[in-house]
C-alpha cells in the first residue's frame, strides 16, 4: 500500500510548470519518475505522487533533476497560458480512466521504442566491432605473409650464393689437379727441381691465382654436415583474453576479470550459504522459532540474521518481514523497519478478516517508524489506518491521540519544530 504525498508545491509561469516534491529521507536511487503529456508519477516506495495534468504540456522538453531531498520537475507548457489548477479534479473517473489508458498506451510504446533503438545500436556496435576485429586481423596476416616472404627470399639468396662458391671451388680444384698430374707424367719431380707445384725449367702456364686459392682452401677445415631435421615443442601460457599479450594492458584485464569474479561470488553467495545448512536449518518453522527466541532474549541483531536466512528461502511469508521490522525498530534502523512492514502489507493482500491483526501491526510498526524520524502526518495515517482495523484497541487510540496533538502543537507553534 502506497501513501500518497500530499504536501508538494509547484509554481507557473506562461511557459512552464515547476512541481517540488519531498523525498521524505529516500534514497536518490530509489526514485522512479514517470512523465507524459497529461500525466506526472514520482513513485519512491512506499511514497506516491501523482497529478492529472490541467492542460497538456511538451514531455520531449520535460525534465526532472533528483537531489538535496525533493525532486523538482520541469514541465514546459504547449500553450502560452496560466493554468487555473495544477491537477484535473479527481471526481472526473471517467477523464482519469481514460488518462490512465493513454498514459499506459503511450508508455508501452515508449519503451518498445527504446528496446529497439538499444537493439540497433548494440548490433551497429557488434557489427562495428566485428568489420575491426576483421581489418586488425587482415592487416596482421598481411604482415605476417610479407614478413615470411622475405625471409623466404633472404634465405634463397644465401644458398644460390653459397651453391655457386661451392660450385667454384670444385672448378678450381680441378684444375689444379689436372695441372699437377701433367707435370708428373712429363718430368720426375724432385725436392731439388719442385717450386711451388711445378717442375723448374718447365713451361707450364698456370695462374699464380689458383695455387694461392689451393693453399688457402686446403687450409681450411672442413665443413660440418647440415644438422638433422627436428621439432621444438612451443608452449603458451593460457590466457582468458584471445587478443596477444604484446596487445593487451593487463591491469585493466585483471581488474575486469576481478570485477567479473566478485559479481559471481555475488551471485552465488546464497546459494552457497543455503548449501552449507543442515538439513533442521532449512526449515522455516526451526529459523522463526529461532529468531523469536533470539528477541525475546534481546539479541536482536542476531534475530535480524536469522530472518534473513528465513527470507532467502521464502520471500513470501509476511509474518518474517513483520517480524524483522520489530528487529530494525529496537536496533534504530528506521528506515529498513519502514521498508520490512511496507513489504509485509504488500503480501498481506487481500485485506481479509485472516490477516486483519498482521495488518494492524504492521501499520504500527511503520507509523513508530515514522513517527520517530519526525514524519508524525506519515506516521498518523498508519494508526488511523491500525484504528481502522482494530478501533476498540485503546493504546491505538491513545497513541493516535498523541501524535494529533504533536501535530496540532507543530502547526500552531513552527518554531518548536
Amino acid at each position: 500500500m502506497s501513501l500518497l504525498v500530499t504536501d508538494y508545491s509547484w509554481t507557473q509561469t506562461d511557459s512552464t510548470v515547476y512541481i517540488s516534491v519531498p523525498l521524505k529521507g529516500a534514497k536518490v536511487g530509489n526514485v522512479d519518475v514517470l512523465s507524459t503529456d497529461e500525466y506526472l508519477k514520482v513513485h519512491y516506495p512506499p511514497y506516491l505522487f501523482e497529478a492529472f495534468l490541467f492542460e497538456p504540456v511538451d514531455d520531449a522538453r520535460s525534465t526532472a533533476k533528483v537531489g538535496n531531498g525533493v525532486v523538482v520537475v520541469r514541465l514546459p507548457k504547449r500553450t502560452n497560458k496560466v493554468w487555473e489548477h495544477l491537477m484535473i479534479t479527481r471526481n472526473n473517473k471517467e477523464k482519469i480512466k481514460k488518462v490512465r489508458e493513454r498514459v499506459l498506451l503511450q508508455y508501452q510504446k515508449k519503451l518498445q521504442s527504446e528496446s529497439r533503438s538499444l537493439e540497433e545500436k548494440q548490433h551497429a556496435e557488434k557489427k562495428y566491432a566485428l568489420e575491426t576485429i576483421m581489418k586488425l586481423e587482415k592487416e596482421e596476416n598481411y604482415r605476417i605473409h610479407r614478413m615470411k616472404d622475405t625471409v623466404r627470399e633472404k634465405a634463397t639468396a644465401e644458398l644460390t650464393e653459397w651453391q655457386l662458391k661451392q660450385k667454384q671451388k670444385a672448378e678450381d680444384a680441378q684444375l689444379i689437379f689436372q695441372c699437377q698430374r701433367h707435370d708428373q707424367n712429363k718430368l720426375k719431380v724432385t725436392p731439388e727441381n719442385q717450386e711451388d707445384g711445378c717442375l723448374v725449367g718447365q713451361k707450364v702456364k698456370v695462374d699464380p691465382k689458383y695455387n694461392n686459392e689451393a693453399k688457402s682452401k686446403n687450409n681450411q677445415p672442413d665443413l660440418p654436415l647440415p644438422r638433422l631435421v627436428g621439432n621444438i615443442q612451443v608452449t603458451f601460457t593460457p590466457r582468458v583474453f584471445p587478443t596477444a599479450l604484446r596487445e593487451s594492458s593487463l591491469p585493466e584485464e585483471e581488474e575486469w576479470l576481478k570485477k567479473q569474479a566478485d559479481v559471481r561470488r555475488a551471485v552465488n553467495a546464497d546459494v552457497v550459504e543455503l548449501k552449507d545448512l543442515k538439513e533442521k536449518e532449512r526449515s522455516l518453522d526451526w529459523l522463526k522459532d529461532k529468531g523469536d527466541k533470539c528477541f525475546v532474549t534481546g539479541d536482536y541483531l542476531g534475530a535480524v540474521n536469522v530472518y534473513n536466512l528465513a527470507i532467502k528461502l521464502n520471500r513470501k511469508i509476511p509474518a518474517l518481514y513483520l517480524n524483522r521490522a520489530a528487529c530494525h525498530l529496537k536496533l534504530r534502523n528506521l528506515h529498513k523497519a519502514i521498508e520490512d512492514s511496507s513489504q509485509a502489507l504488500d503480501l498481506l493482500t487481500p485485506p481479509v478478516a485472516a490477516n486483519a491483526g498482521a495488518r494492524a501491526r504492521a501499520s504500527v510498526r511503520r507509523g513508530s517508524a515514522f513517527c520517530q524520524l519526525q514524519l508524525y502526518a506519515e506516521g498518523l495515517q498508519d494508526y488511523e489506518a491500525a484504528l481502522t482495523i482494530d478501533p476498540h484497541n485503546e493504546a491505538l487510540q491513545t497513541d493516535t491521540q498523541r501524535i494529533r496533538a504533536i501535530i496540532h502543537a507543530t502547526a500552531t507553534n513552527p518554531e518548536t519544530q
